[in-house]
This record gives C-alpha cells, structure tokens and sequence, in this order.
C-alpha cells in the first residue's frame, strides 16, 4: 500500500524524511501533527485540541509545559548544560540521587546507589548487567540466565528485550537473545520448583511490579510478588524492579513495590523521573551489589556509561518534579484522581462491549469483548481515530483500551476522558 499525500506541510514534510516507533507506514496512516501543549491538551496544527489520555507515553506526570518544569530548565540551562559524568560531578546529580534513596527507601527498599542512564531499557540493561557482573565477580560463575513474567516489556535494547515476552515484540531476535525462562504472573507453584531446582543458574529475576503496562495493562497480586521476593532472596537470585511505568505515584504509592512489602536488590526508573521533559534514567542499587565492584583493577569496575547519563539539565527538571509529587496538596488530588478512576472504572462492567474493567491507581483499562487480540490491530487504529475525533488521544494495546492521564487532569476532563472509551467501544 503506497503512502498517502497528507495536505498538511508539517505531515508532508514527515512523510518524507520520518521512521515513527511502533508504526507500519505502509499502512500509510499519517501521524497527529503537533503544534503546541498545554496541561493535559495537545494543540494540533489543523486547530484541533486533544485531550492527552496516556500521558505522552506514560511519561508526563504534571501536564505539559509546566512553569515550575520549565523554570528549573531554564535555571539550570544558564549554570551547566551538560558535563560528563565520568570523573565529573555536580550539584543537581548528587541531590536528586539522594532523593530517590530516600524515596525508595522509605518504601521499603535498602538501596544506596544511583546509576543514571537515558531511558527505560537502558535503566534495565544497566540492571541486568550490574545482576549478571556481581554474580560472577562473587564466584558465582553457573548464574547466567535470568527469570521474568511472561507478557513482560522492559524494553528494546538487546538485555531488555531478552528478558520481554518470548512471543511479543522481539520473537525476530530470539536467536541473539541472552537465555531467560519465563513464569507467569501469580504462578507460585511453578516459580517455586524453578527456583528450588535451578535457583543457582540465576543471575536475577526482573519484574514489572503489579501491572504489566505494555501487555495491555495486566495486573497480578502484591501477594506473588512478596513471595517471589521471598523466593529469590532464599537461593541468592537479585530481584529488579522495573518502575518504568509505574513509579512516581501511577500505582497509588511512590513506587508499586511498596504495595507488596518488598525489597528489591535493583529498581529501574525512567518515565516520569523528569515528568515527560527530557530523557534521564536511574537505576537503584544495594550496597552489597555496588561492593561486588570494589578493587584494585579496573576491569572489577562497571564499565557501561552515556554520553549524556546525569545529564544536569535534566536532573534539575527531575528534582523539580520531585517538588511537584510531594507537596501535600498533590498527594492528596493524586488519591482522589485514583478513586475517581476506579469508579469509572467499574462503571464499565455493565458495558456490553468491553469486559475485564481493572484499575489501580491512576491506571484505568478495560479489554474489548469481541477484539482479535492483536497489537496495532485495525480495531485498535480506528478505536485511536474515532477517540481523536471525540477530542481525547488513546493509544490502545491490542484489544485492550486504557486511560492513565497527567495528574494536572480535571475531574471533568477524567470524566471525558472514560465516557469516550466507552463510546468508541459501544458494540
């Protein structure tokens, strides 16, 4: 199918130079042009306005253009845009790397060490290499494989997909991928015995605490997850949690581990770190992971770095983010959005056209009741058109429709934001 001549300059212009993420372009469906935002609205250049239902991606947390955001950008702009971070330090760095510590370790957690990186699956290969490295400079030489969930998404860097659902988005690489079994979500039985006859082959176990995001919103017990926390530790298996998706306040808690009383070893962040601003990651460690790399030669040490990781414009944007999450009065609104959600939420299960209605947090979806279960399906496009003519931008995951707004979002936009979902799955 040939591409189609969009009248729009700006969309003509794109057709020709642009390769868009997860997208089939001979299907030759035009991107949504965007011109400007402004809290939760994205301004289109054809004059439309749209309602932004998935957070950009899932990484906007206070609404675009934020003035607190963009004051501490331009702040910091004028001090230090950027200085490498090997042999380098600097004040934005160290104070959000104590934050983080402390959030996480107010949770529940017993981390003391940051890394930076740029985005979500590098904040899981970081985390991957440092479980797979500390193993083998204890001695542990037989642990080289890693455990995950099966639906899982960490990312498309080559660890991360490895450790992603074997059937899903990466099954092409397979052939290039490091080995990883799989167990699914709440199967305790099958975790058990794995790891009861194979714990010692295990580098890690990663998981997506509570909610697989890109598996279309699937959400299992804290209670799994507790017992596999328990498990692991028992045959010395490190545990990372990958809060991508769902750290700083999405899931009702700072971080989703929280809810299962767990410690993890490792804890990936990226998203809403910088509220949607600019590209940062973190990855969180313990301080008997960080000493596995202590001594004289410098092959021990972690050799993995980024040009940009630590970067100090967007370690500024992130503490004023930080600001942002705690203040009391936002706590209080993000409780009050997620007790909304649910109510909406369970709205749907008398909907003749959707099933499955889950919520937690501010996470809100519900599964089609007649869908062909596939991802980038033309169910799941005309759903996405039909919702952008309503007003309101959703990206559906197969079958399954799901709404997880900025928390800048008002009561009233959340209500549209629920009664198009549930227009444009109407039977």
């Amino acid at each position: 199918m040939s591409r189609s001549h969009p009248t729009d300059p700006l969309l003509a212009r794109d057709a020709a130079v642009m390769w868009h993420p997860y997208t089939q372009h001979a299907l030759g469906e035009p991107p949504l042009p965007v011109a400007s935002a402004h809290g939760a609205w994205l301004n289109l250049t054809d004059g439309r306005r749209l309602l932004d239902a998935v957070s950009s991606w899932w990484v906007n947390l206070h609404g675009h253009g934020h003035p607190a955001l963009v004051s501490a950008l331009s702040a910091q702009a004028a001090r230090l845009e950027h200085v490498l971070f090997a042999g380098c330090t600097h004040e934005p760095a160290v104070h959000l790397g104590e934050r983080l510590i402390a959030l996480a370790n107010a949770g529940g957690a017993n981390v003391e060490r940051v890394f930076y990186s740029d985005n979500g699956s590098t904040a899981v290969e970081v985390a991957l290499k440092i479980a797979f490295q500390a193993a083998q400079q204890r001695g542990e030489t037989g642990r080289t494989r890693f455990l995950a969930l099966h639906g899982a998404y960490h990312g498309d860097t080559f660890g991360a997909m490895a450790v992603g659902e074997p059937e899903g988005f990466h099954s092409v690489f397979r052939p290039l991928l490091a080995p990883v079994d799989f167990i699914r979500p709440d199967d305790l039985a099958t975790l058990n015995w794995t790891l009861e006859t194979r714990g010692h082959e295990y580098a890690a176990m990663i998981v997506e605490p509570l909610v697989q995001g890109a598996a279309g919103m699937r959400m299992y017990s804290a209670g799994f997850l507790a017992e596999a926390a328990r498990l692991c530790r028992g045959r010395g298996v490190a545990l990372i949690a990958d809060e991508v998706f769902t750290g700083f306040g999405r899931t009702g808690t700072m971080f989703a581990f929280e809810q299962a009383g767990v410690s993890p070893d490792l804890i990936c962040l990226s998203k809403g770190l910088t509220a949607g601003m600019l590209p940062l990651a973190a990855t969180l460690a313990t301080r008997a992971l960080f000493e596995c790399f202590q001594g004289e030669g410098v092959d021990r040490a972690f050799l993995h770095g980024h040009s940009f990781m630590a970067n100090p414009l967007a370690c500024a944007v992130a503490n004023a983010s930080l600001d942002l999450l705690l203040e009391p009065a936002a706590i209080a609104r993000r409780a009050e959005l997620a007790e909304q959600t649910r109510r909406h939420v369970a709205a749907l299960r008398s909907h003749r056209g959707l099933k499955n209605p889950r919520s937690l947090g501010l996470i809100g979806a519900a599964d089609l009741r007649n869908g062909t279960g596939a991802y980038g399906s033309s169910a799941s496009r005309r759903l996405r058109a039909e919702a952008a003519t309503r007003g309101v931008l959703l990206r559906p995951l197969g079958d399954v429709l799901y709404a997880v707004p900025p928390y800048c979002v008002t009561d009233e936009e959340l209500a549209t934001i629920w009664r198009v979902l549930g227009e444009i799955a109407a039977p």
